[in-house]
């Protein structure tokens, strides 16, 4: 039975928990294979709205690479597998994916959660990508994620003293949506991705793809992106919806479509 990646529904939500604790969540191939294959059935599943996606325990999110089975030979497994490092990196994943850091997000654990697209963090959660104090690079979207996430001056000072930083500096320069207490880091990560699924799941999709789509394109591109989905999306039967219980004063009931 598969044990590295925990699931659980909650509603339009599943949470997905990387669940190594005693290894401070760190990953190997099984743990790359097991959540790309998640990602993977939920993208298809219409039921699910959102992804939330932790680590097991208080200590770590993911300390990143499981460095005793790169030794042991999974170097190709753990960063080849479908969907990149972890099964998500290389992942262009349609819907919305919340991490609640419940602890040490490093290395590889820090590329996971540039990975995702809200990040609520525990109090105590630190972030960093230490690599170039062992005389690597952060290979997985690191590097060119928190340049696009940060302002340069610090994406620059986490990528090349490779210290990490604390939760609270974390929100201050826009890395993380909500620091909380660690005993409400479930609760406020899950409320936030409720507020997601109540809305438009086409709308929700659409609005997604056109803003990170459009971050790297010039403005007359970036209309060209935003004119073809407005064009889906209004013509929808979620939109008709939306307008018809907005008048009738009621709560819409969406189809995704």
């Amino acid at each position: 039975m598969d044990t590295e990646i925990l699931r659980e529904r909650r509603g339009k939500i599943e949470i997905l928990t990387i669940n190594r604790p005693d290894a401070r969540n760190a990953i190997d191939a099984a743990v790359s294979n097991q959540l790309g294959a998640a990602l993977e059935e939920l993208a298809a599943d219409d039921s699910i709205g959102a992804v939330l996606l932790t680590g097991a325990g208080d200590k770590a999110f993911s300390a990143g690479m499981d460095l005793k089975a790169f030794a042991s030979g999974q170097m190709e497994a753990i960063l080849g597998a479908p969907g990149g490092f972890g099964g998500i990196t290389r992942r262009h994943f349609p819907k919305p994916i919340v991490a609640a850091v419940n602890g040490a997000a490093l290395a590889g654990g820090l590329e996971i959660v540039l990975s995702c697209d809200l990040v609520v963090a525990a109090e105590h959660a630190t972030f960093g990508i230490p690599e170039v104090k062992r005389g690597l690079i952060a290979a997985a979207g690191g590097l060119f994620r928190l340049g696009k996430r940060l302002p340069l001056a610090v994406a620059l000072e986490l990528a090349l003293t490779g210290d990490a930083i604390s939760a609270q500096r974390a929100l201050q320069v826009g890395l993380v949506n909500r620091v909380v207490a660690a005993e409400q880091l479930l609760d406020e990560a899950l409320a936030l991705a409720e507020r997601i699924v109540e809305n438009a799941p086409l709308a929700v999709r659409m609005s997604k793809d056109v803003l990170l789509r459009s971050l790297d394109l010039a403005e007359e591109d970036a209309w060209q992106v935003t004119d073809q989905a407005a064009a889906v999306v209004f013509t929808s039967e979620d939109a008709a919806e939306g307008a018809l219980a907005f008048a009738q004063k009621r709560s819409p009931v969406w189809k995704g479509r």
